[in-house]
């Protein structure tokens, strides 16, 4: 497909530079010369280059190839689907909310693109308005997505019976649970429910063993219930010494000073490189002693 989409870029851009050659007086620009070549894979293989800046273009490269075809023919929904997408992928939220509203509102939306409008609502913040947008989308659209943004939701309404229905259901809608279950892990935390807490994280690294995240929310569970223990699970050198680090500070905060310290300094050496932020709670305990 990548040999056919550059294909395609040469012979509509050999095709615009031809035309340029017929045309009196400087007419036809640089950008000129770009536009036409863009339109001419717009026609012959459009949703393959979509597929392809969405996926592995630079984003901001993506927002501007989007903006241009969507310029160029602006009823075409793809584009702007494109377009809304890109920028999220930009962390270019505001402008992404405004274009996911023109999509939604375009006559061929579909659910999703109203469960896409959430996602980047609850992105800027605004969850009693994504709450609102999702609401408005059929229930019979049964998504993963759907499914994770309502469970967020739920979270920041305390409604914790909905939102462990809906990260269950999400759950069972994709094979790469993993970031689910860490995002249901965190919100038993925040409960107080630490061993069940301490479970997801579990299941979550055991998922996606490279999942950092769900490794330093699992310390924090164990270390609620007084367990400084490191578990058995995958780790670098590296990130032993940063779990290390979460479990002194987590036994410091309980008052379990001494042994905090003693955690602190394992991290300190267990890091292949200089910790420094090991080295500045040291420090830190060591002058509160002083002051004492």
């Amino acid at each position: 497909m990548r040999h056919s989409i550059l294909a395609v870029l040469v012979l509509a851009g050999a095709t615009g530079l031809a035309g340029c050659e017929k045309l009196p007086f400087g007419k036809s620009s640089a950008q000129e010369t770009v536009d036409r070549a863009f339109q001419g894979v717009n026609a012959v293989d459009g949703t393959g280059l979509n597929d392809v800046m969405l996926q592995s273009a630079d984003p901001d490269e993506a927002v501007r190839y989007f903006q241009r075809s969507a310029g160029q023919e602006p009823d075409r929904i793809e584009f702007q689907r494109g377009l809304a997408t890109s920028l999220v992928r930009a962390d270019r939220t505001t402008e992404a909310i405004a274009a996911w509203d023109k999509v939604v509102a375009h006559p061929d939306a579909a659910p999703d693109d109203g469960v896409a409008l959430a996602d980047a609502l609850i992105r800027a913040g605004e969850w009693e308005r994504a709450q609102a947008t999702l609401n408005a989308v059929p229930p019979t659209h049964e998504t993963f997505r759907r499914y994770r943004l309502e469970a967020m939701i739920a979270d920041v309404n305390e409604d914790w019976s909905k939102a462990d229905s809906f990260y269950e259901t999400a759950v069972g809608l994709t094979t790469t649970p993993a970031n689910v279950l860490n995002n249901w892990g965190f919100s038993k935390l925040t409960r107080g429910e630490h061993r069940e807490a301490e479970r997801l994280f579990t299941d979550a690294i055991r998922q996606d063993s490279s999942l950092f995240t769900a490794k330093n929310n699992l310390m924090l569970a164990r270390s609620a219930q007084g367990n400084y223990a490191l578990p058995p699970i995958p780790m670098t050198q590296e990130e032993r010494a940063e779990l290390l680090h979460t479990l002194g500070l987590a036994a410091i905060k309980r008052g379990d000073v001494a042994l905090g310290k003693g955690l602190l300094e394992d991290a300190l050496e267990t890091h292949p490189q200089h910790f420094e932020a090991a080295a500045r709670a040291l420090d830190a305990l060591g002058q509160v002693a002083s002051a004492r």
